[in-house]
């Protein structure tokens, strides 16, 4: 899948919206990608996964032994991936505000996991991802997203795929352009901070 095909899949389901958006980083974007409208289709998610999927070199796809995704953005894709690597997919969610595991998933030590999200702009929420894996006793392998919004920038201490990458820029609340601050302030992300 090409980087204009994702984005058309984005478009055809009225995902890409724009506005004055505080994105789950915290910081403010003209541009929001809404993954769970892309994804609402069970054959279009199946064919994103898919196609991420095969940006994984063989080595890493044939050492996963467990998607990890954390909730909410990354629920979806995230099992999805799982289908598409033939191997199971569970989430990690933050009740209290860190990342565990809830719901009797867990991990055997030493698992090899791919950790998936949505979208990744700082790479906060998956590196919290991570840590919550780690502290399970599970062993990130890669971490991969639909969207890298970061513009290339976000480093992990393991490799990271994405299906496409998008540089909206994106700003603290105290450097916004007049044009955004003039707008309302949405926010469709799943954190609340």
């Amino acid at each position: 899948m090409t980087e204009d095909e994702v984005l058309s899949e984005f478009r055809a389901s009225e995902a890409l919206l724009e506005g004055h958006f505080k994105l789950s980083s915290g910081r403010h974007s003209a541009h929001y990608l809404q993954c769970a409208r892309v994804l609402m289709d069970p054959m279009r998610a199946s064919r994103i996964a898919s196609a991420l999927a095969a940006k994984l070199p063989r080595e890493i796809r044939q050492q996963v032994d467990i998607v990890v995704s954390p909730a909410m953005g990354g629920v979806i894709i995230g099992h999805e991936m799982g289908r598409a690597l033939g191997v199971e997919a569970v989430f990690v969610e933050r009740p209290t505000g860190t990342f565990e595991f809830r719901r009797g998933f867990r991990l055997e030590s030493g698992q090899k996991v791919l950790m998936v999200e949505d979208v990744i702009t700082t790479g906060l929420s998956s590196r919290e991802a991570m840590k919550a894996i780690e502290e399970e006793g599970g062993e990130v392998i890669a971490a991969a997203s639909m969207v890298d919004r970061s513009a290339g920038d976000v480093e992990f201490d393991v490799p990271y795929f994405s299906l496409v990458q998008l540089s909206f820029p994106t700003y603290e609340e105290s450097e916004l352009p007049a044009e955004l601050a003039a707008l309302p302030v949405e926010k469709p992300g799943s954190r609340k901070s």
